[in-house]
Formats: C-alpha cells, sequence, structure tokens
C-alpha cells in the first residue's frame, strides 16, 4: 500500500482520510488543531507535528484546506510544504481556490523538486463519508497516475482535466451553478409556502419531474425541518461563489444570475449563518421567523 499524508481534517479532510486509512493505506496527518488528529491515529494513522514533516515522509501528501489563503499558508508557512517535498514527491491540493492560487502553489513545488496536482472536489460532507465524490485533477499526468488508487478510495469519478488551473475553474463553475440553483429553489420554496402550498408536496412536484436532483430532495427536506446542521459551511460556498464572479470578471464573462445569488449568500453571512449549511441561505430569502 501507498504512503499517503493528509493535511487539514475538517469536515471534508477527516472523512477523506478515514476512508484512506481504512482502505489498508499508510496515512500521516496533520491538522492546525492538532486534537482533530485523535481520531484517525486511533484507527492506525501517524500524527506529524507540521506540513512540511508530512510532505518529507510521504510519497504523496493530500490537502484539504478551506480557502486560498489557508491553502497558501500550508504551502509557504515556515514549516510548510515546499521545505519538504523534494525527490519528485507529489502534491496534491484538493481545496477549492483561484487558479492563480493553484498556479503559485505549483510553480513552488516545482521549483522545489517535487510534483503537483490540483484536485478540488465536487459533493459535500456524505460523498466524502461515503467516499463517492467526484475529483476534478489537473497538472502533472504520472502523479495524476500515481494518485489513481486514492482517489478511487475517496471519490466515484476522477477526470483528467489538463494543465493547471483547470480543475480549479471546473469546480468554480460547478458550485457557482450549485448557489445559483440552490438560491432559486430557496426562493420558490418561501414563495410555494407563503401562497399556502404545503412543503412536502413541492418537493414531491420537483423530484417527479424535469427538475428532479438530489440537492433539492436532500437541503428540501433539510429545511422543512429547520435542520441547518453543516455539511457544506455557507462561507465556503460565497467564498466559491466571489471567485466564479471573480473569474468572470476577468474574462469578461457577464454572470448576472451567479452575482445576485452571490449576494445573497452574503446577505446569509452577515446575518450569522456562516458556519451553518448552505441551505440556511433560505433564512434569509424566507425571512426569520
Amino acid at each position: 500500500m501507498a504512503n499517503y499524508g493528509f493535511l487539514g481534517l475538517g469536515i471534508m479532510g477527516r472523512a477523506m482520510a478515514e476512508n484512506l486509512v481504512k482502505a489498508g493505506h499508510e496515512v500521516t496527518v496533520w491538522n492546525r488543531n492538532a486534537t482533530k488528529c485523535a481520531e484517525l491515529v486511533a484507527l492506525g494513522a501517524t500524527q506529524a507535528d507540521c506540513p512540511r514533516a508530512v510532505a518529507t515522509a510521504c510519497d504523496i501528501t493530500f490537502a484539504m484546506v478551506s480557502d486560498p489563503t489557508a491553502a497558501a499558508e500550508i504551502c509557504f508557512g515556515e514549516q510548510g510544504v515546499i521545505g519538504g517535498i523534494g525527490d519528485s514527491r507529489g502534491y496534491v491540493d484538493m481545496s477549492t481556490v483561484d487558479a492563480e492560487t493553484s498556479a503559485k502553489i505549483a510553480r513552488a513545488v516545482a521549483a522545489a523538486g517535487g510534483r503537483f496536482l490540483e484536485a478540488p472536489v465536487s459533493g459535500t460532507k456524505k460523498p466524502a463519508e461515503d467516499g463517492t465524490l467526484i475529483i476534478l485533477a489537473a497538472g502533472d499526468r504520472s502523479l495524476y497516475d500515481e494518485a489513481m488508487p486514492a482517489f478511487e478510495v475517496m471519490g466515484k469519478m476522477a477526470p483528467y482535466l489538463g494543465e493547471v488551473g483547470q480543475g480549479a475553474k471546473m469546480k468554480l463553475v460547478v458550485n457557482m451553478i450549485m448557489g445559483g440553483m440552490l438560491t432559486a429553489f430557496c426562493e420558490g420554496m418561501a414563495l410555494g409556502q407563503k401562497s399556502g402550498l404545503d412543503g412536502n408536496k413541492i418537493l414531491e412536484v420537483l423530484d417527479a419531474g424535469a427538475l428532479a436532483n438530489p440537492m433539492f430532495k436532500g437541503k428540501g427536506a433539510m429545511l422543512l425541518k429547520e435542520d441547518y446542521s453543516t455539511n457544506f459551511p455557507l462561507k465556503h460556498m460565497q467564498k466559491d461563489m466571489r471567485l466564479a464572479v471573480a473569474l468572470g470578471d476577468e474574462l469578461s464573462q457577464p454572470l448576472a444570475t451567479a452575482a445576485t445569488a452571490n449576494e445573497s449568500f452574503k446577505r446569509a453571512r452577515q446575518a450569522g449563518f456562516a458556519d451553518e449549511d448552505i441551505v440556511a441561505v433560505y433564512k434569509t430569502i424566507h425571512g426569520e421567523k
């Protein structure tokens, strides 16, 4: 079995690393809050004291952190990945970042003698736990081939998208569409219920027709129960929407719907729902009771 490192044990990373351990791989883990490593160590993982130590010890190191700032910090910090990634060892950043940040990390990894792959994922907590994420890989092809056994444990699909930046762009497109769909769905649910329609009946009708999809079914059930327990933090969706809109500005591509949806998520963050699930955007659309 391969020798893997894993940096970042949040909602997604913990589940992904746990699947690697349970599959029998040797896994070395690190998290900024070291107490989050304990559960994985109990399952058989090894804990390291910094990202540099993980990158030095492992053939391939995976990272799953919250945003571009965190992704840069674990690479370029005093005890960062760049200091330990030589001798053609691999670094796979599975965080959702902008293409510019990904390219900057790729250049630094190559200059340090390592290989780099960006591999942001499409999916939330449940797919991470089930090993059914969609992994959007781009960068060093040889590293992609070597990382495939791990991708097969963590996900159900891992297309190779080409040069660094393409994976990041694909993830932003996917999440931009998701954010727009979710805000439209929440508006429809709010309008329907305020007009006297039964929420469960709305979901039944949607699920029977062309609009049927897992997100509406799952998030609809959550909002009807007023259950906003976090699968995908709202603050991260707003970050992805912001990055997508910025990419649109860069390419002179109008994104009127995405920009409007981004404002809905911004309002929800400002209302104090940043750490709740993305479906908490419904609370600002519908209006707090």
